[in-house]
C-alpha cells in the first residue's frame, strides 16, 4: 500500500510541476517551476518554498553575470570534479557518465564551478590591511610554537666557462661558492658578494629572504648556523647556493590559519554586499500564487 501511494505522489506531482510554469521572471529570464520539482516537494512550508525560490533568483543573477565575464568553467574542470565524485562513490567514471542523471550532475557541476569562479573574480581586488588583520590574530592567546628564520642566501646557477658537462660546471660551481664562502668567513661583506655574485632576484636585498618556517632538512641547517657563520653548498631549485643566519623568531602554527579565516570573512560579507546590490538593481518579478 506505501509503494501505491508513493507512486501515487510522483504521477500527481508530475502534473502539477508543469513544465511551462513561470514562478518568477530575473531580467527577463524565466524560472519554471519544473525546475525547482525536488526543493519544492521538500519544503514543509510556504516560507520554505519561497526561501527555495529566493535562493534560485541568487543562484540565476549569479550565472548571468559568470556569461557577462566569461567565467563558465573549462570541460577539463568539469571531468576533474566528475573524477572525484566517482572516486568518493567507489565507482569508475565510465559508470558515472552512465547514469540517467548524468547532464544534471554535469549541470550542477558547471554552476557551482561558474559561481565558484565569480566569487573569485568580484573579491580578487580586494585590498586588506595587512597590519590590521595580524594585529587581531598576534593579540589572540596562541601558543608560538612554530620557528621562523631568515637568512641571506647567494645562489648561483650558471658560470661563465666553455664546459658545457653538466657535471664539471656543477663543480665549478661549487670551487667558486667556496671561494665566496672563504673570503667572507675572513670578514668579507656577505651582502656586498651576494649584490655582486647572485644569481637570484633577491641579490638587490643582498639576498635576503622573508621569513621562512623550520619545517625541513635543509632550513634545519641553516637555523643551526653561528652568527655570520657561512653555511655549507645546499641545492635551491634556482641552483646551488650558500647563506648566513640572520634572525630568528617564534610564531603561533594557527597564526596562518587566523589570517586566512579573517581574510575568508571580509570576502565573504563583500561578496554578500555584492550580490544583494546585484538583486536590488535586477529586475525580479515573483509569482507567489504559483508556489505549491
Amino acid at each position: 500500500m506505501k509503494k501505491i501511494l508513493v507512486l501515487f505522489l510522483v504521477f500527481i506531482s508530475g502534473n502539477v510541476f508543469s513544465e511551462n510554469t513561470i514562478i518568477a521572471i530575473v531580467n527577463y529570464n524565466p524560472i519554471l517551476l519544473s525546475s525547482l520539482q525536488n526543493e519544492l516537494l521538500s519544503a514543509n512550508s510556504k516560507k520554505e518554498k519561497i526561501e527555495v525560490l529566493n535562493t534560485q533568483i541568487d543562484t540565476t543573477l549569479q550565472l548571468q553575470k559568470v556569461n557577462e565575464y566569461n567565467l563558465n568553467p573549462t570541460k577539463k574542470d568539469i571531468q576533474s570534479v566528475i573524477v572525484v565524485i566517482a572516486k568518493n562513490n567507489n565507482i569508475t567514471v565510465d559508470e558515472l557518465i552512465n547514469f540517467d542523471e548524468i547532464d544534471l550532475i554535469k549541470k550542477e557541476i558547471s554552476d557551482k564551478l561558474s559561481i565558484l569562479n565569480l566569487q573569485r573574480y568580484i573579491t580578487k581586488d580586494i585590498e586588506y590591511s595587512k597590519e590590521e588583520v595580524l594585529s587581531k590574530c598576534l593579540n589572540s592567546n596562541f601558543v608560538k610554537d612554530q620557528k621562523q628564520i631568515r637568512i641571506a642566501q647567494i645562489i648561483i646557477s650558471e658560470i661563465d666557462s666553455d664546459i658545457k658537462d653538466p657535471d664539471q660546471k656543477i663543480k665549478l660551481i661549487k670551487s667558486f661558492l667556496n671561494k665566496l664562502s672563504k673570503h667572507i668567513s675572513n670578514g668579507a661583506s656577505f651582502e656586498a658578494f651576494a649584490k655582486l655574485h647572485s644569481q637570484h632576484p633577491s641579490y638587490k636585498d643582498g639576498g635576503l629572504t622573508e621569513w621562512l618556517t623550520v619545517n625541513n632538512p635543509t632550513l634545519e641547517m641553516l637555523d643551526s648556523l653561528n652568527k655570520n657563520e657561512v653555511s655549507k653548498i645546499y641545492s635551491t631549485i634556482f641552483g646551488l647556493a650558500i647563506a648566513i643566519k640572520i634572525d630568528e623568531k617564534f610564531i603561533s602554527s594557527k597564526l596562518k590559519e587566523c589570517e586566512e579565516q579573517i581574510v575568508f570573512k571580509n570576502a565573504e560579507k563583500y561578496y554578500s554586499d555584492w550580490l544583494k546590490n546585484l538583486r536590488d538593481s535586477a529586475f525580479i518579478e515573483i509569482y507567489y500564487d504559483k508556489l505549491i
